[in-house]
């Protein structure tokens, strides 16, 4: 199979993704990342949504942040806004209740039980009224950053967790094991739908951030992700320098491993260029990158840059040096199926420790050298 066949099949599959993603909104704009490192909890509630009852259960007392409740806290509020699902996004114009509640707060016209009883009560109606949103905790935390105060909403699924049960039968002891439903999720667990709103002012290049993962057992049409963002928050989501520079990553990884899958040599070198663009340069242009990159095949520059535009790259990619920092630092390999090798960017580009052989038929030879010390795990 050719290497523009397997790029025409490519753009029929993403030509679907795009016709069953095509209710989502989305703008675009150069935004820079502002990444939070320092949080200080102020106040932390937690609601219960269960569907089997007929209202939500509410707390009447805030939750006592002593040193567990604010460390499990703290690290799935860190965890979240790491998380590479995290979006940026704006309010809409229209009506919205959680953002209404939200700047009550945020400026002092409300108190936290107040206002996360009510996000409560209208997730819970959505909840109902869908019919098919998996009951959870609902947790409304507000904290101070070096970028102000934000208050965030974190939809708690459950996970399943297994007790012990002890029955007394005859006079002998029976020990069962009974799963539950109530658990919440570990800090060590990633949460799949949260936001963190900041208070609005017309300086804002966003109004709140956003975790809105969709299920993939589900269809779009089910409990996916637009019911969060858009009837739950009433936000629209915003490309950043963030989102760009990974959607730059995903695409050149993508039609890589489908265009090039016959030829290791070839996918190695796109590969290296790419890294060496995403360190050397602060804004990529698309025309600029496939030229260098496909110098002596213009069909295959041609696919590359027809792909990027299907799959919505723009033609100048800003590139989020941070971002770039954290992915590039350990390398990945992936070797015919049954080899995993993972690799310092300080390793992989030293030519004394580690070294690409070209055989001439499109296989490579990779080399560790010098290697005085191992471990087998």
């Amino acid at each position: 199979m050719n290497i523009l066949f397997k790029y025409r099949i490519i753009q029929m599959n993403f030509t679907v993704f795009l016709r069953r993603n095509s209710n989502i909104k989305r703008y675009k704009g150069d935004i820079k990342v502002e990444y939070i490192r320092e949080i200080n909890i102020r106040e932390a509630v937690i609601h219960i949504l269960d569907n089997n009852s007929e209202e939500p259960i509410l707390n009447e007392f805030a939750l006592d942040l002593n040193e567990e409740n604010y460390n499990f806290l703290l690290k799935h509020i860190q965890r979240c806004l790491k998380d590479e699902g995290l979006k940026y996004a704006r309010f809409n114009k229209e009506k919205s209740i959680v953002k209404d509640l939200s700047q009550e707060y945020l400026n002092g016209e409300n108190n936290i039980l107040d206002v996360s009883k009510e996000l409560a009560r209208q997730m819970f109606i959505l909840m109902r009224a869908k019919g098919n949103i998996p009951s959870c905790d609902i947790l409304t935390v507000s904290f101070s950053t070096e970028y102000g105060m934000f208050l965030s909403i974190f939809k708690m699924d459950y996970i399943k967790n297994y007790l012990h049960n002890i029955q007394y039968v005859d006079n002998k002891i029976g020990i069962d094991i009974v799963p539950q439903f109530t658990g919440l999720p570990a800090s060590s667990s990633r949460i799949q739908k949260c936001a963190f709103i900041k208070v609005l002012c017309q300086s804002n290049e966003y109004d709140l951030m956003v975790i809105d993962k969709k299920l993939k057992n589900k269809s779009a049409e089910d409990y996916g992700s637009n019911w969060f963002s858009q009837s739950y928050l009433g936000c629209t989501l915003i490309d950043n320098e963030r989102d760009e520079t990974r959607d730059f990553i995903k695409l050149t990884e993508k039609w890589t491993q489908n265009a090039l899958s016959e030829n290791a040599d070839k996918q190695e070198q796109v590969r290296r260029k790419v890294k060496e663009t995403l360190r050397q340069e602060e804004v990529i242009d698309i025309e600029k990158f496939a030229d260098e990159t496909f110098p002596k095949n213009p069909e295959i520059k041609e696919s590359f840059k027809e792909y990027a535009a299907e799959y919505g790259i723009k033609e100048k990619v800003n590139i989020d040096k941070d971002y770039v920092d954290k992915k590039l630092k350990r390398v990945r390999l992936k070797i015919d199926r049954d080899i995993d090798l993972y690799i310092s960017e300080d390793a992989y580009k030293d030519n004394n420790r580690f070294e690409i052989q070209r055989n001439g038929d499109g296989s490579i030879n990779m080399i560790l050298k010098y290697i005085s010390n191992y471990i087998e795990k």
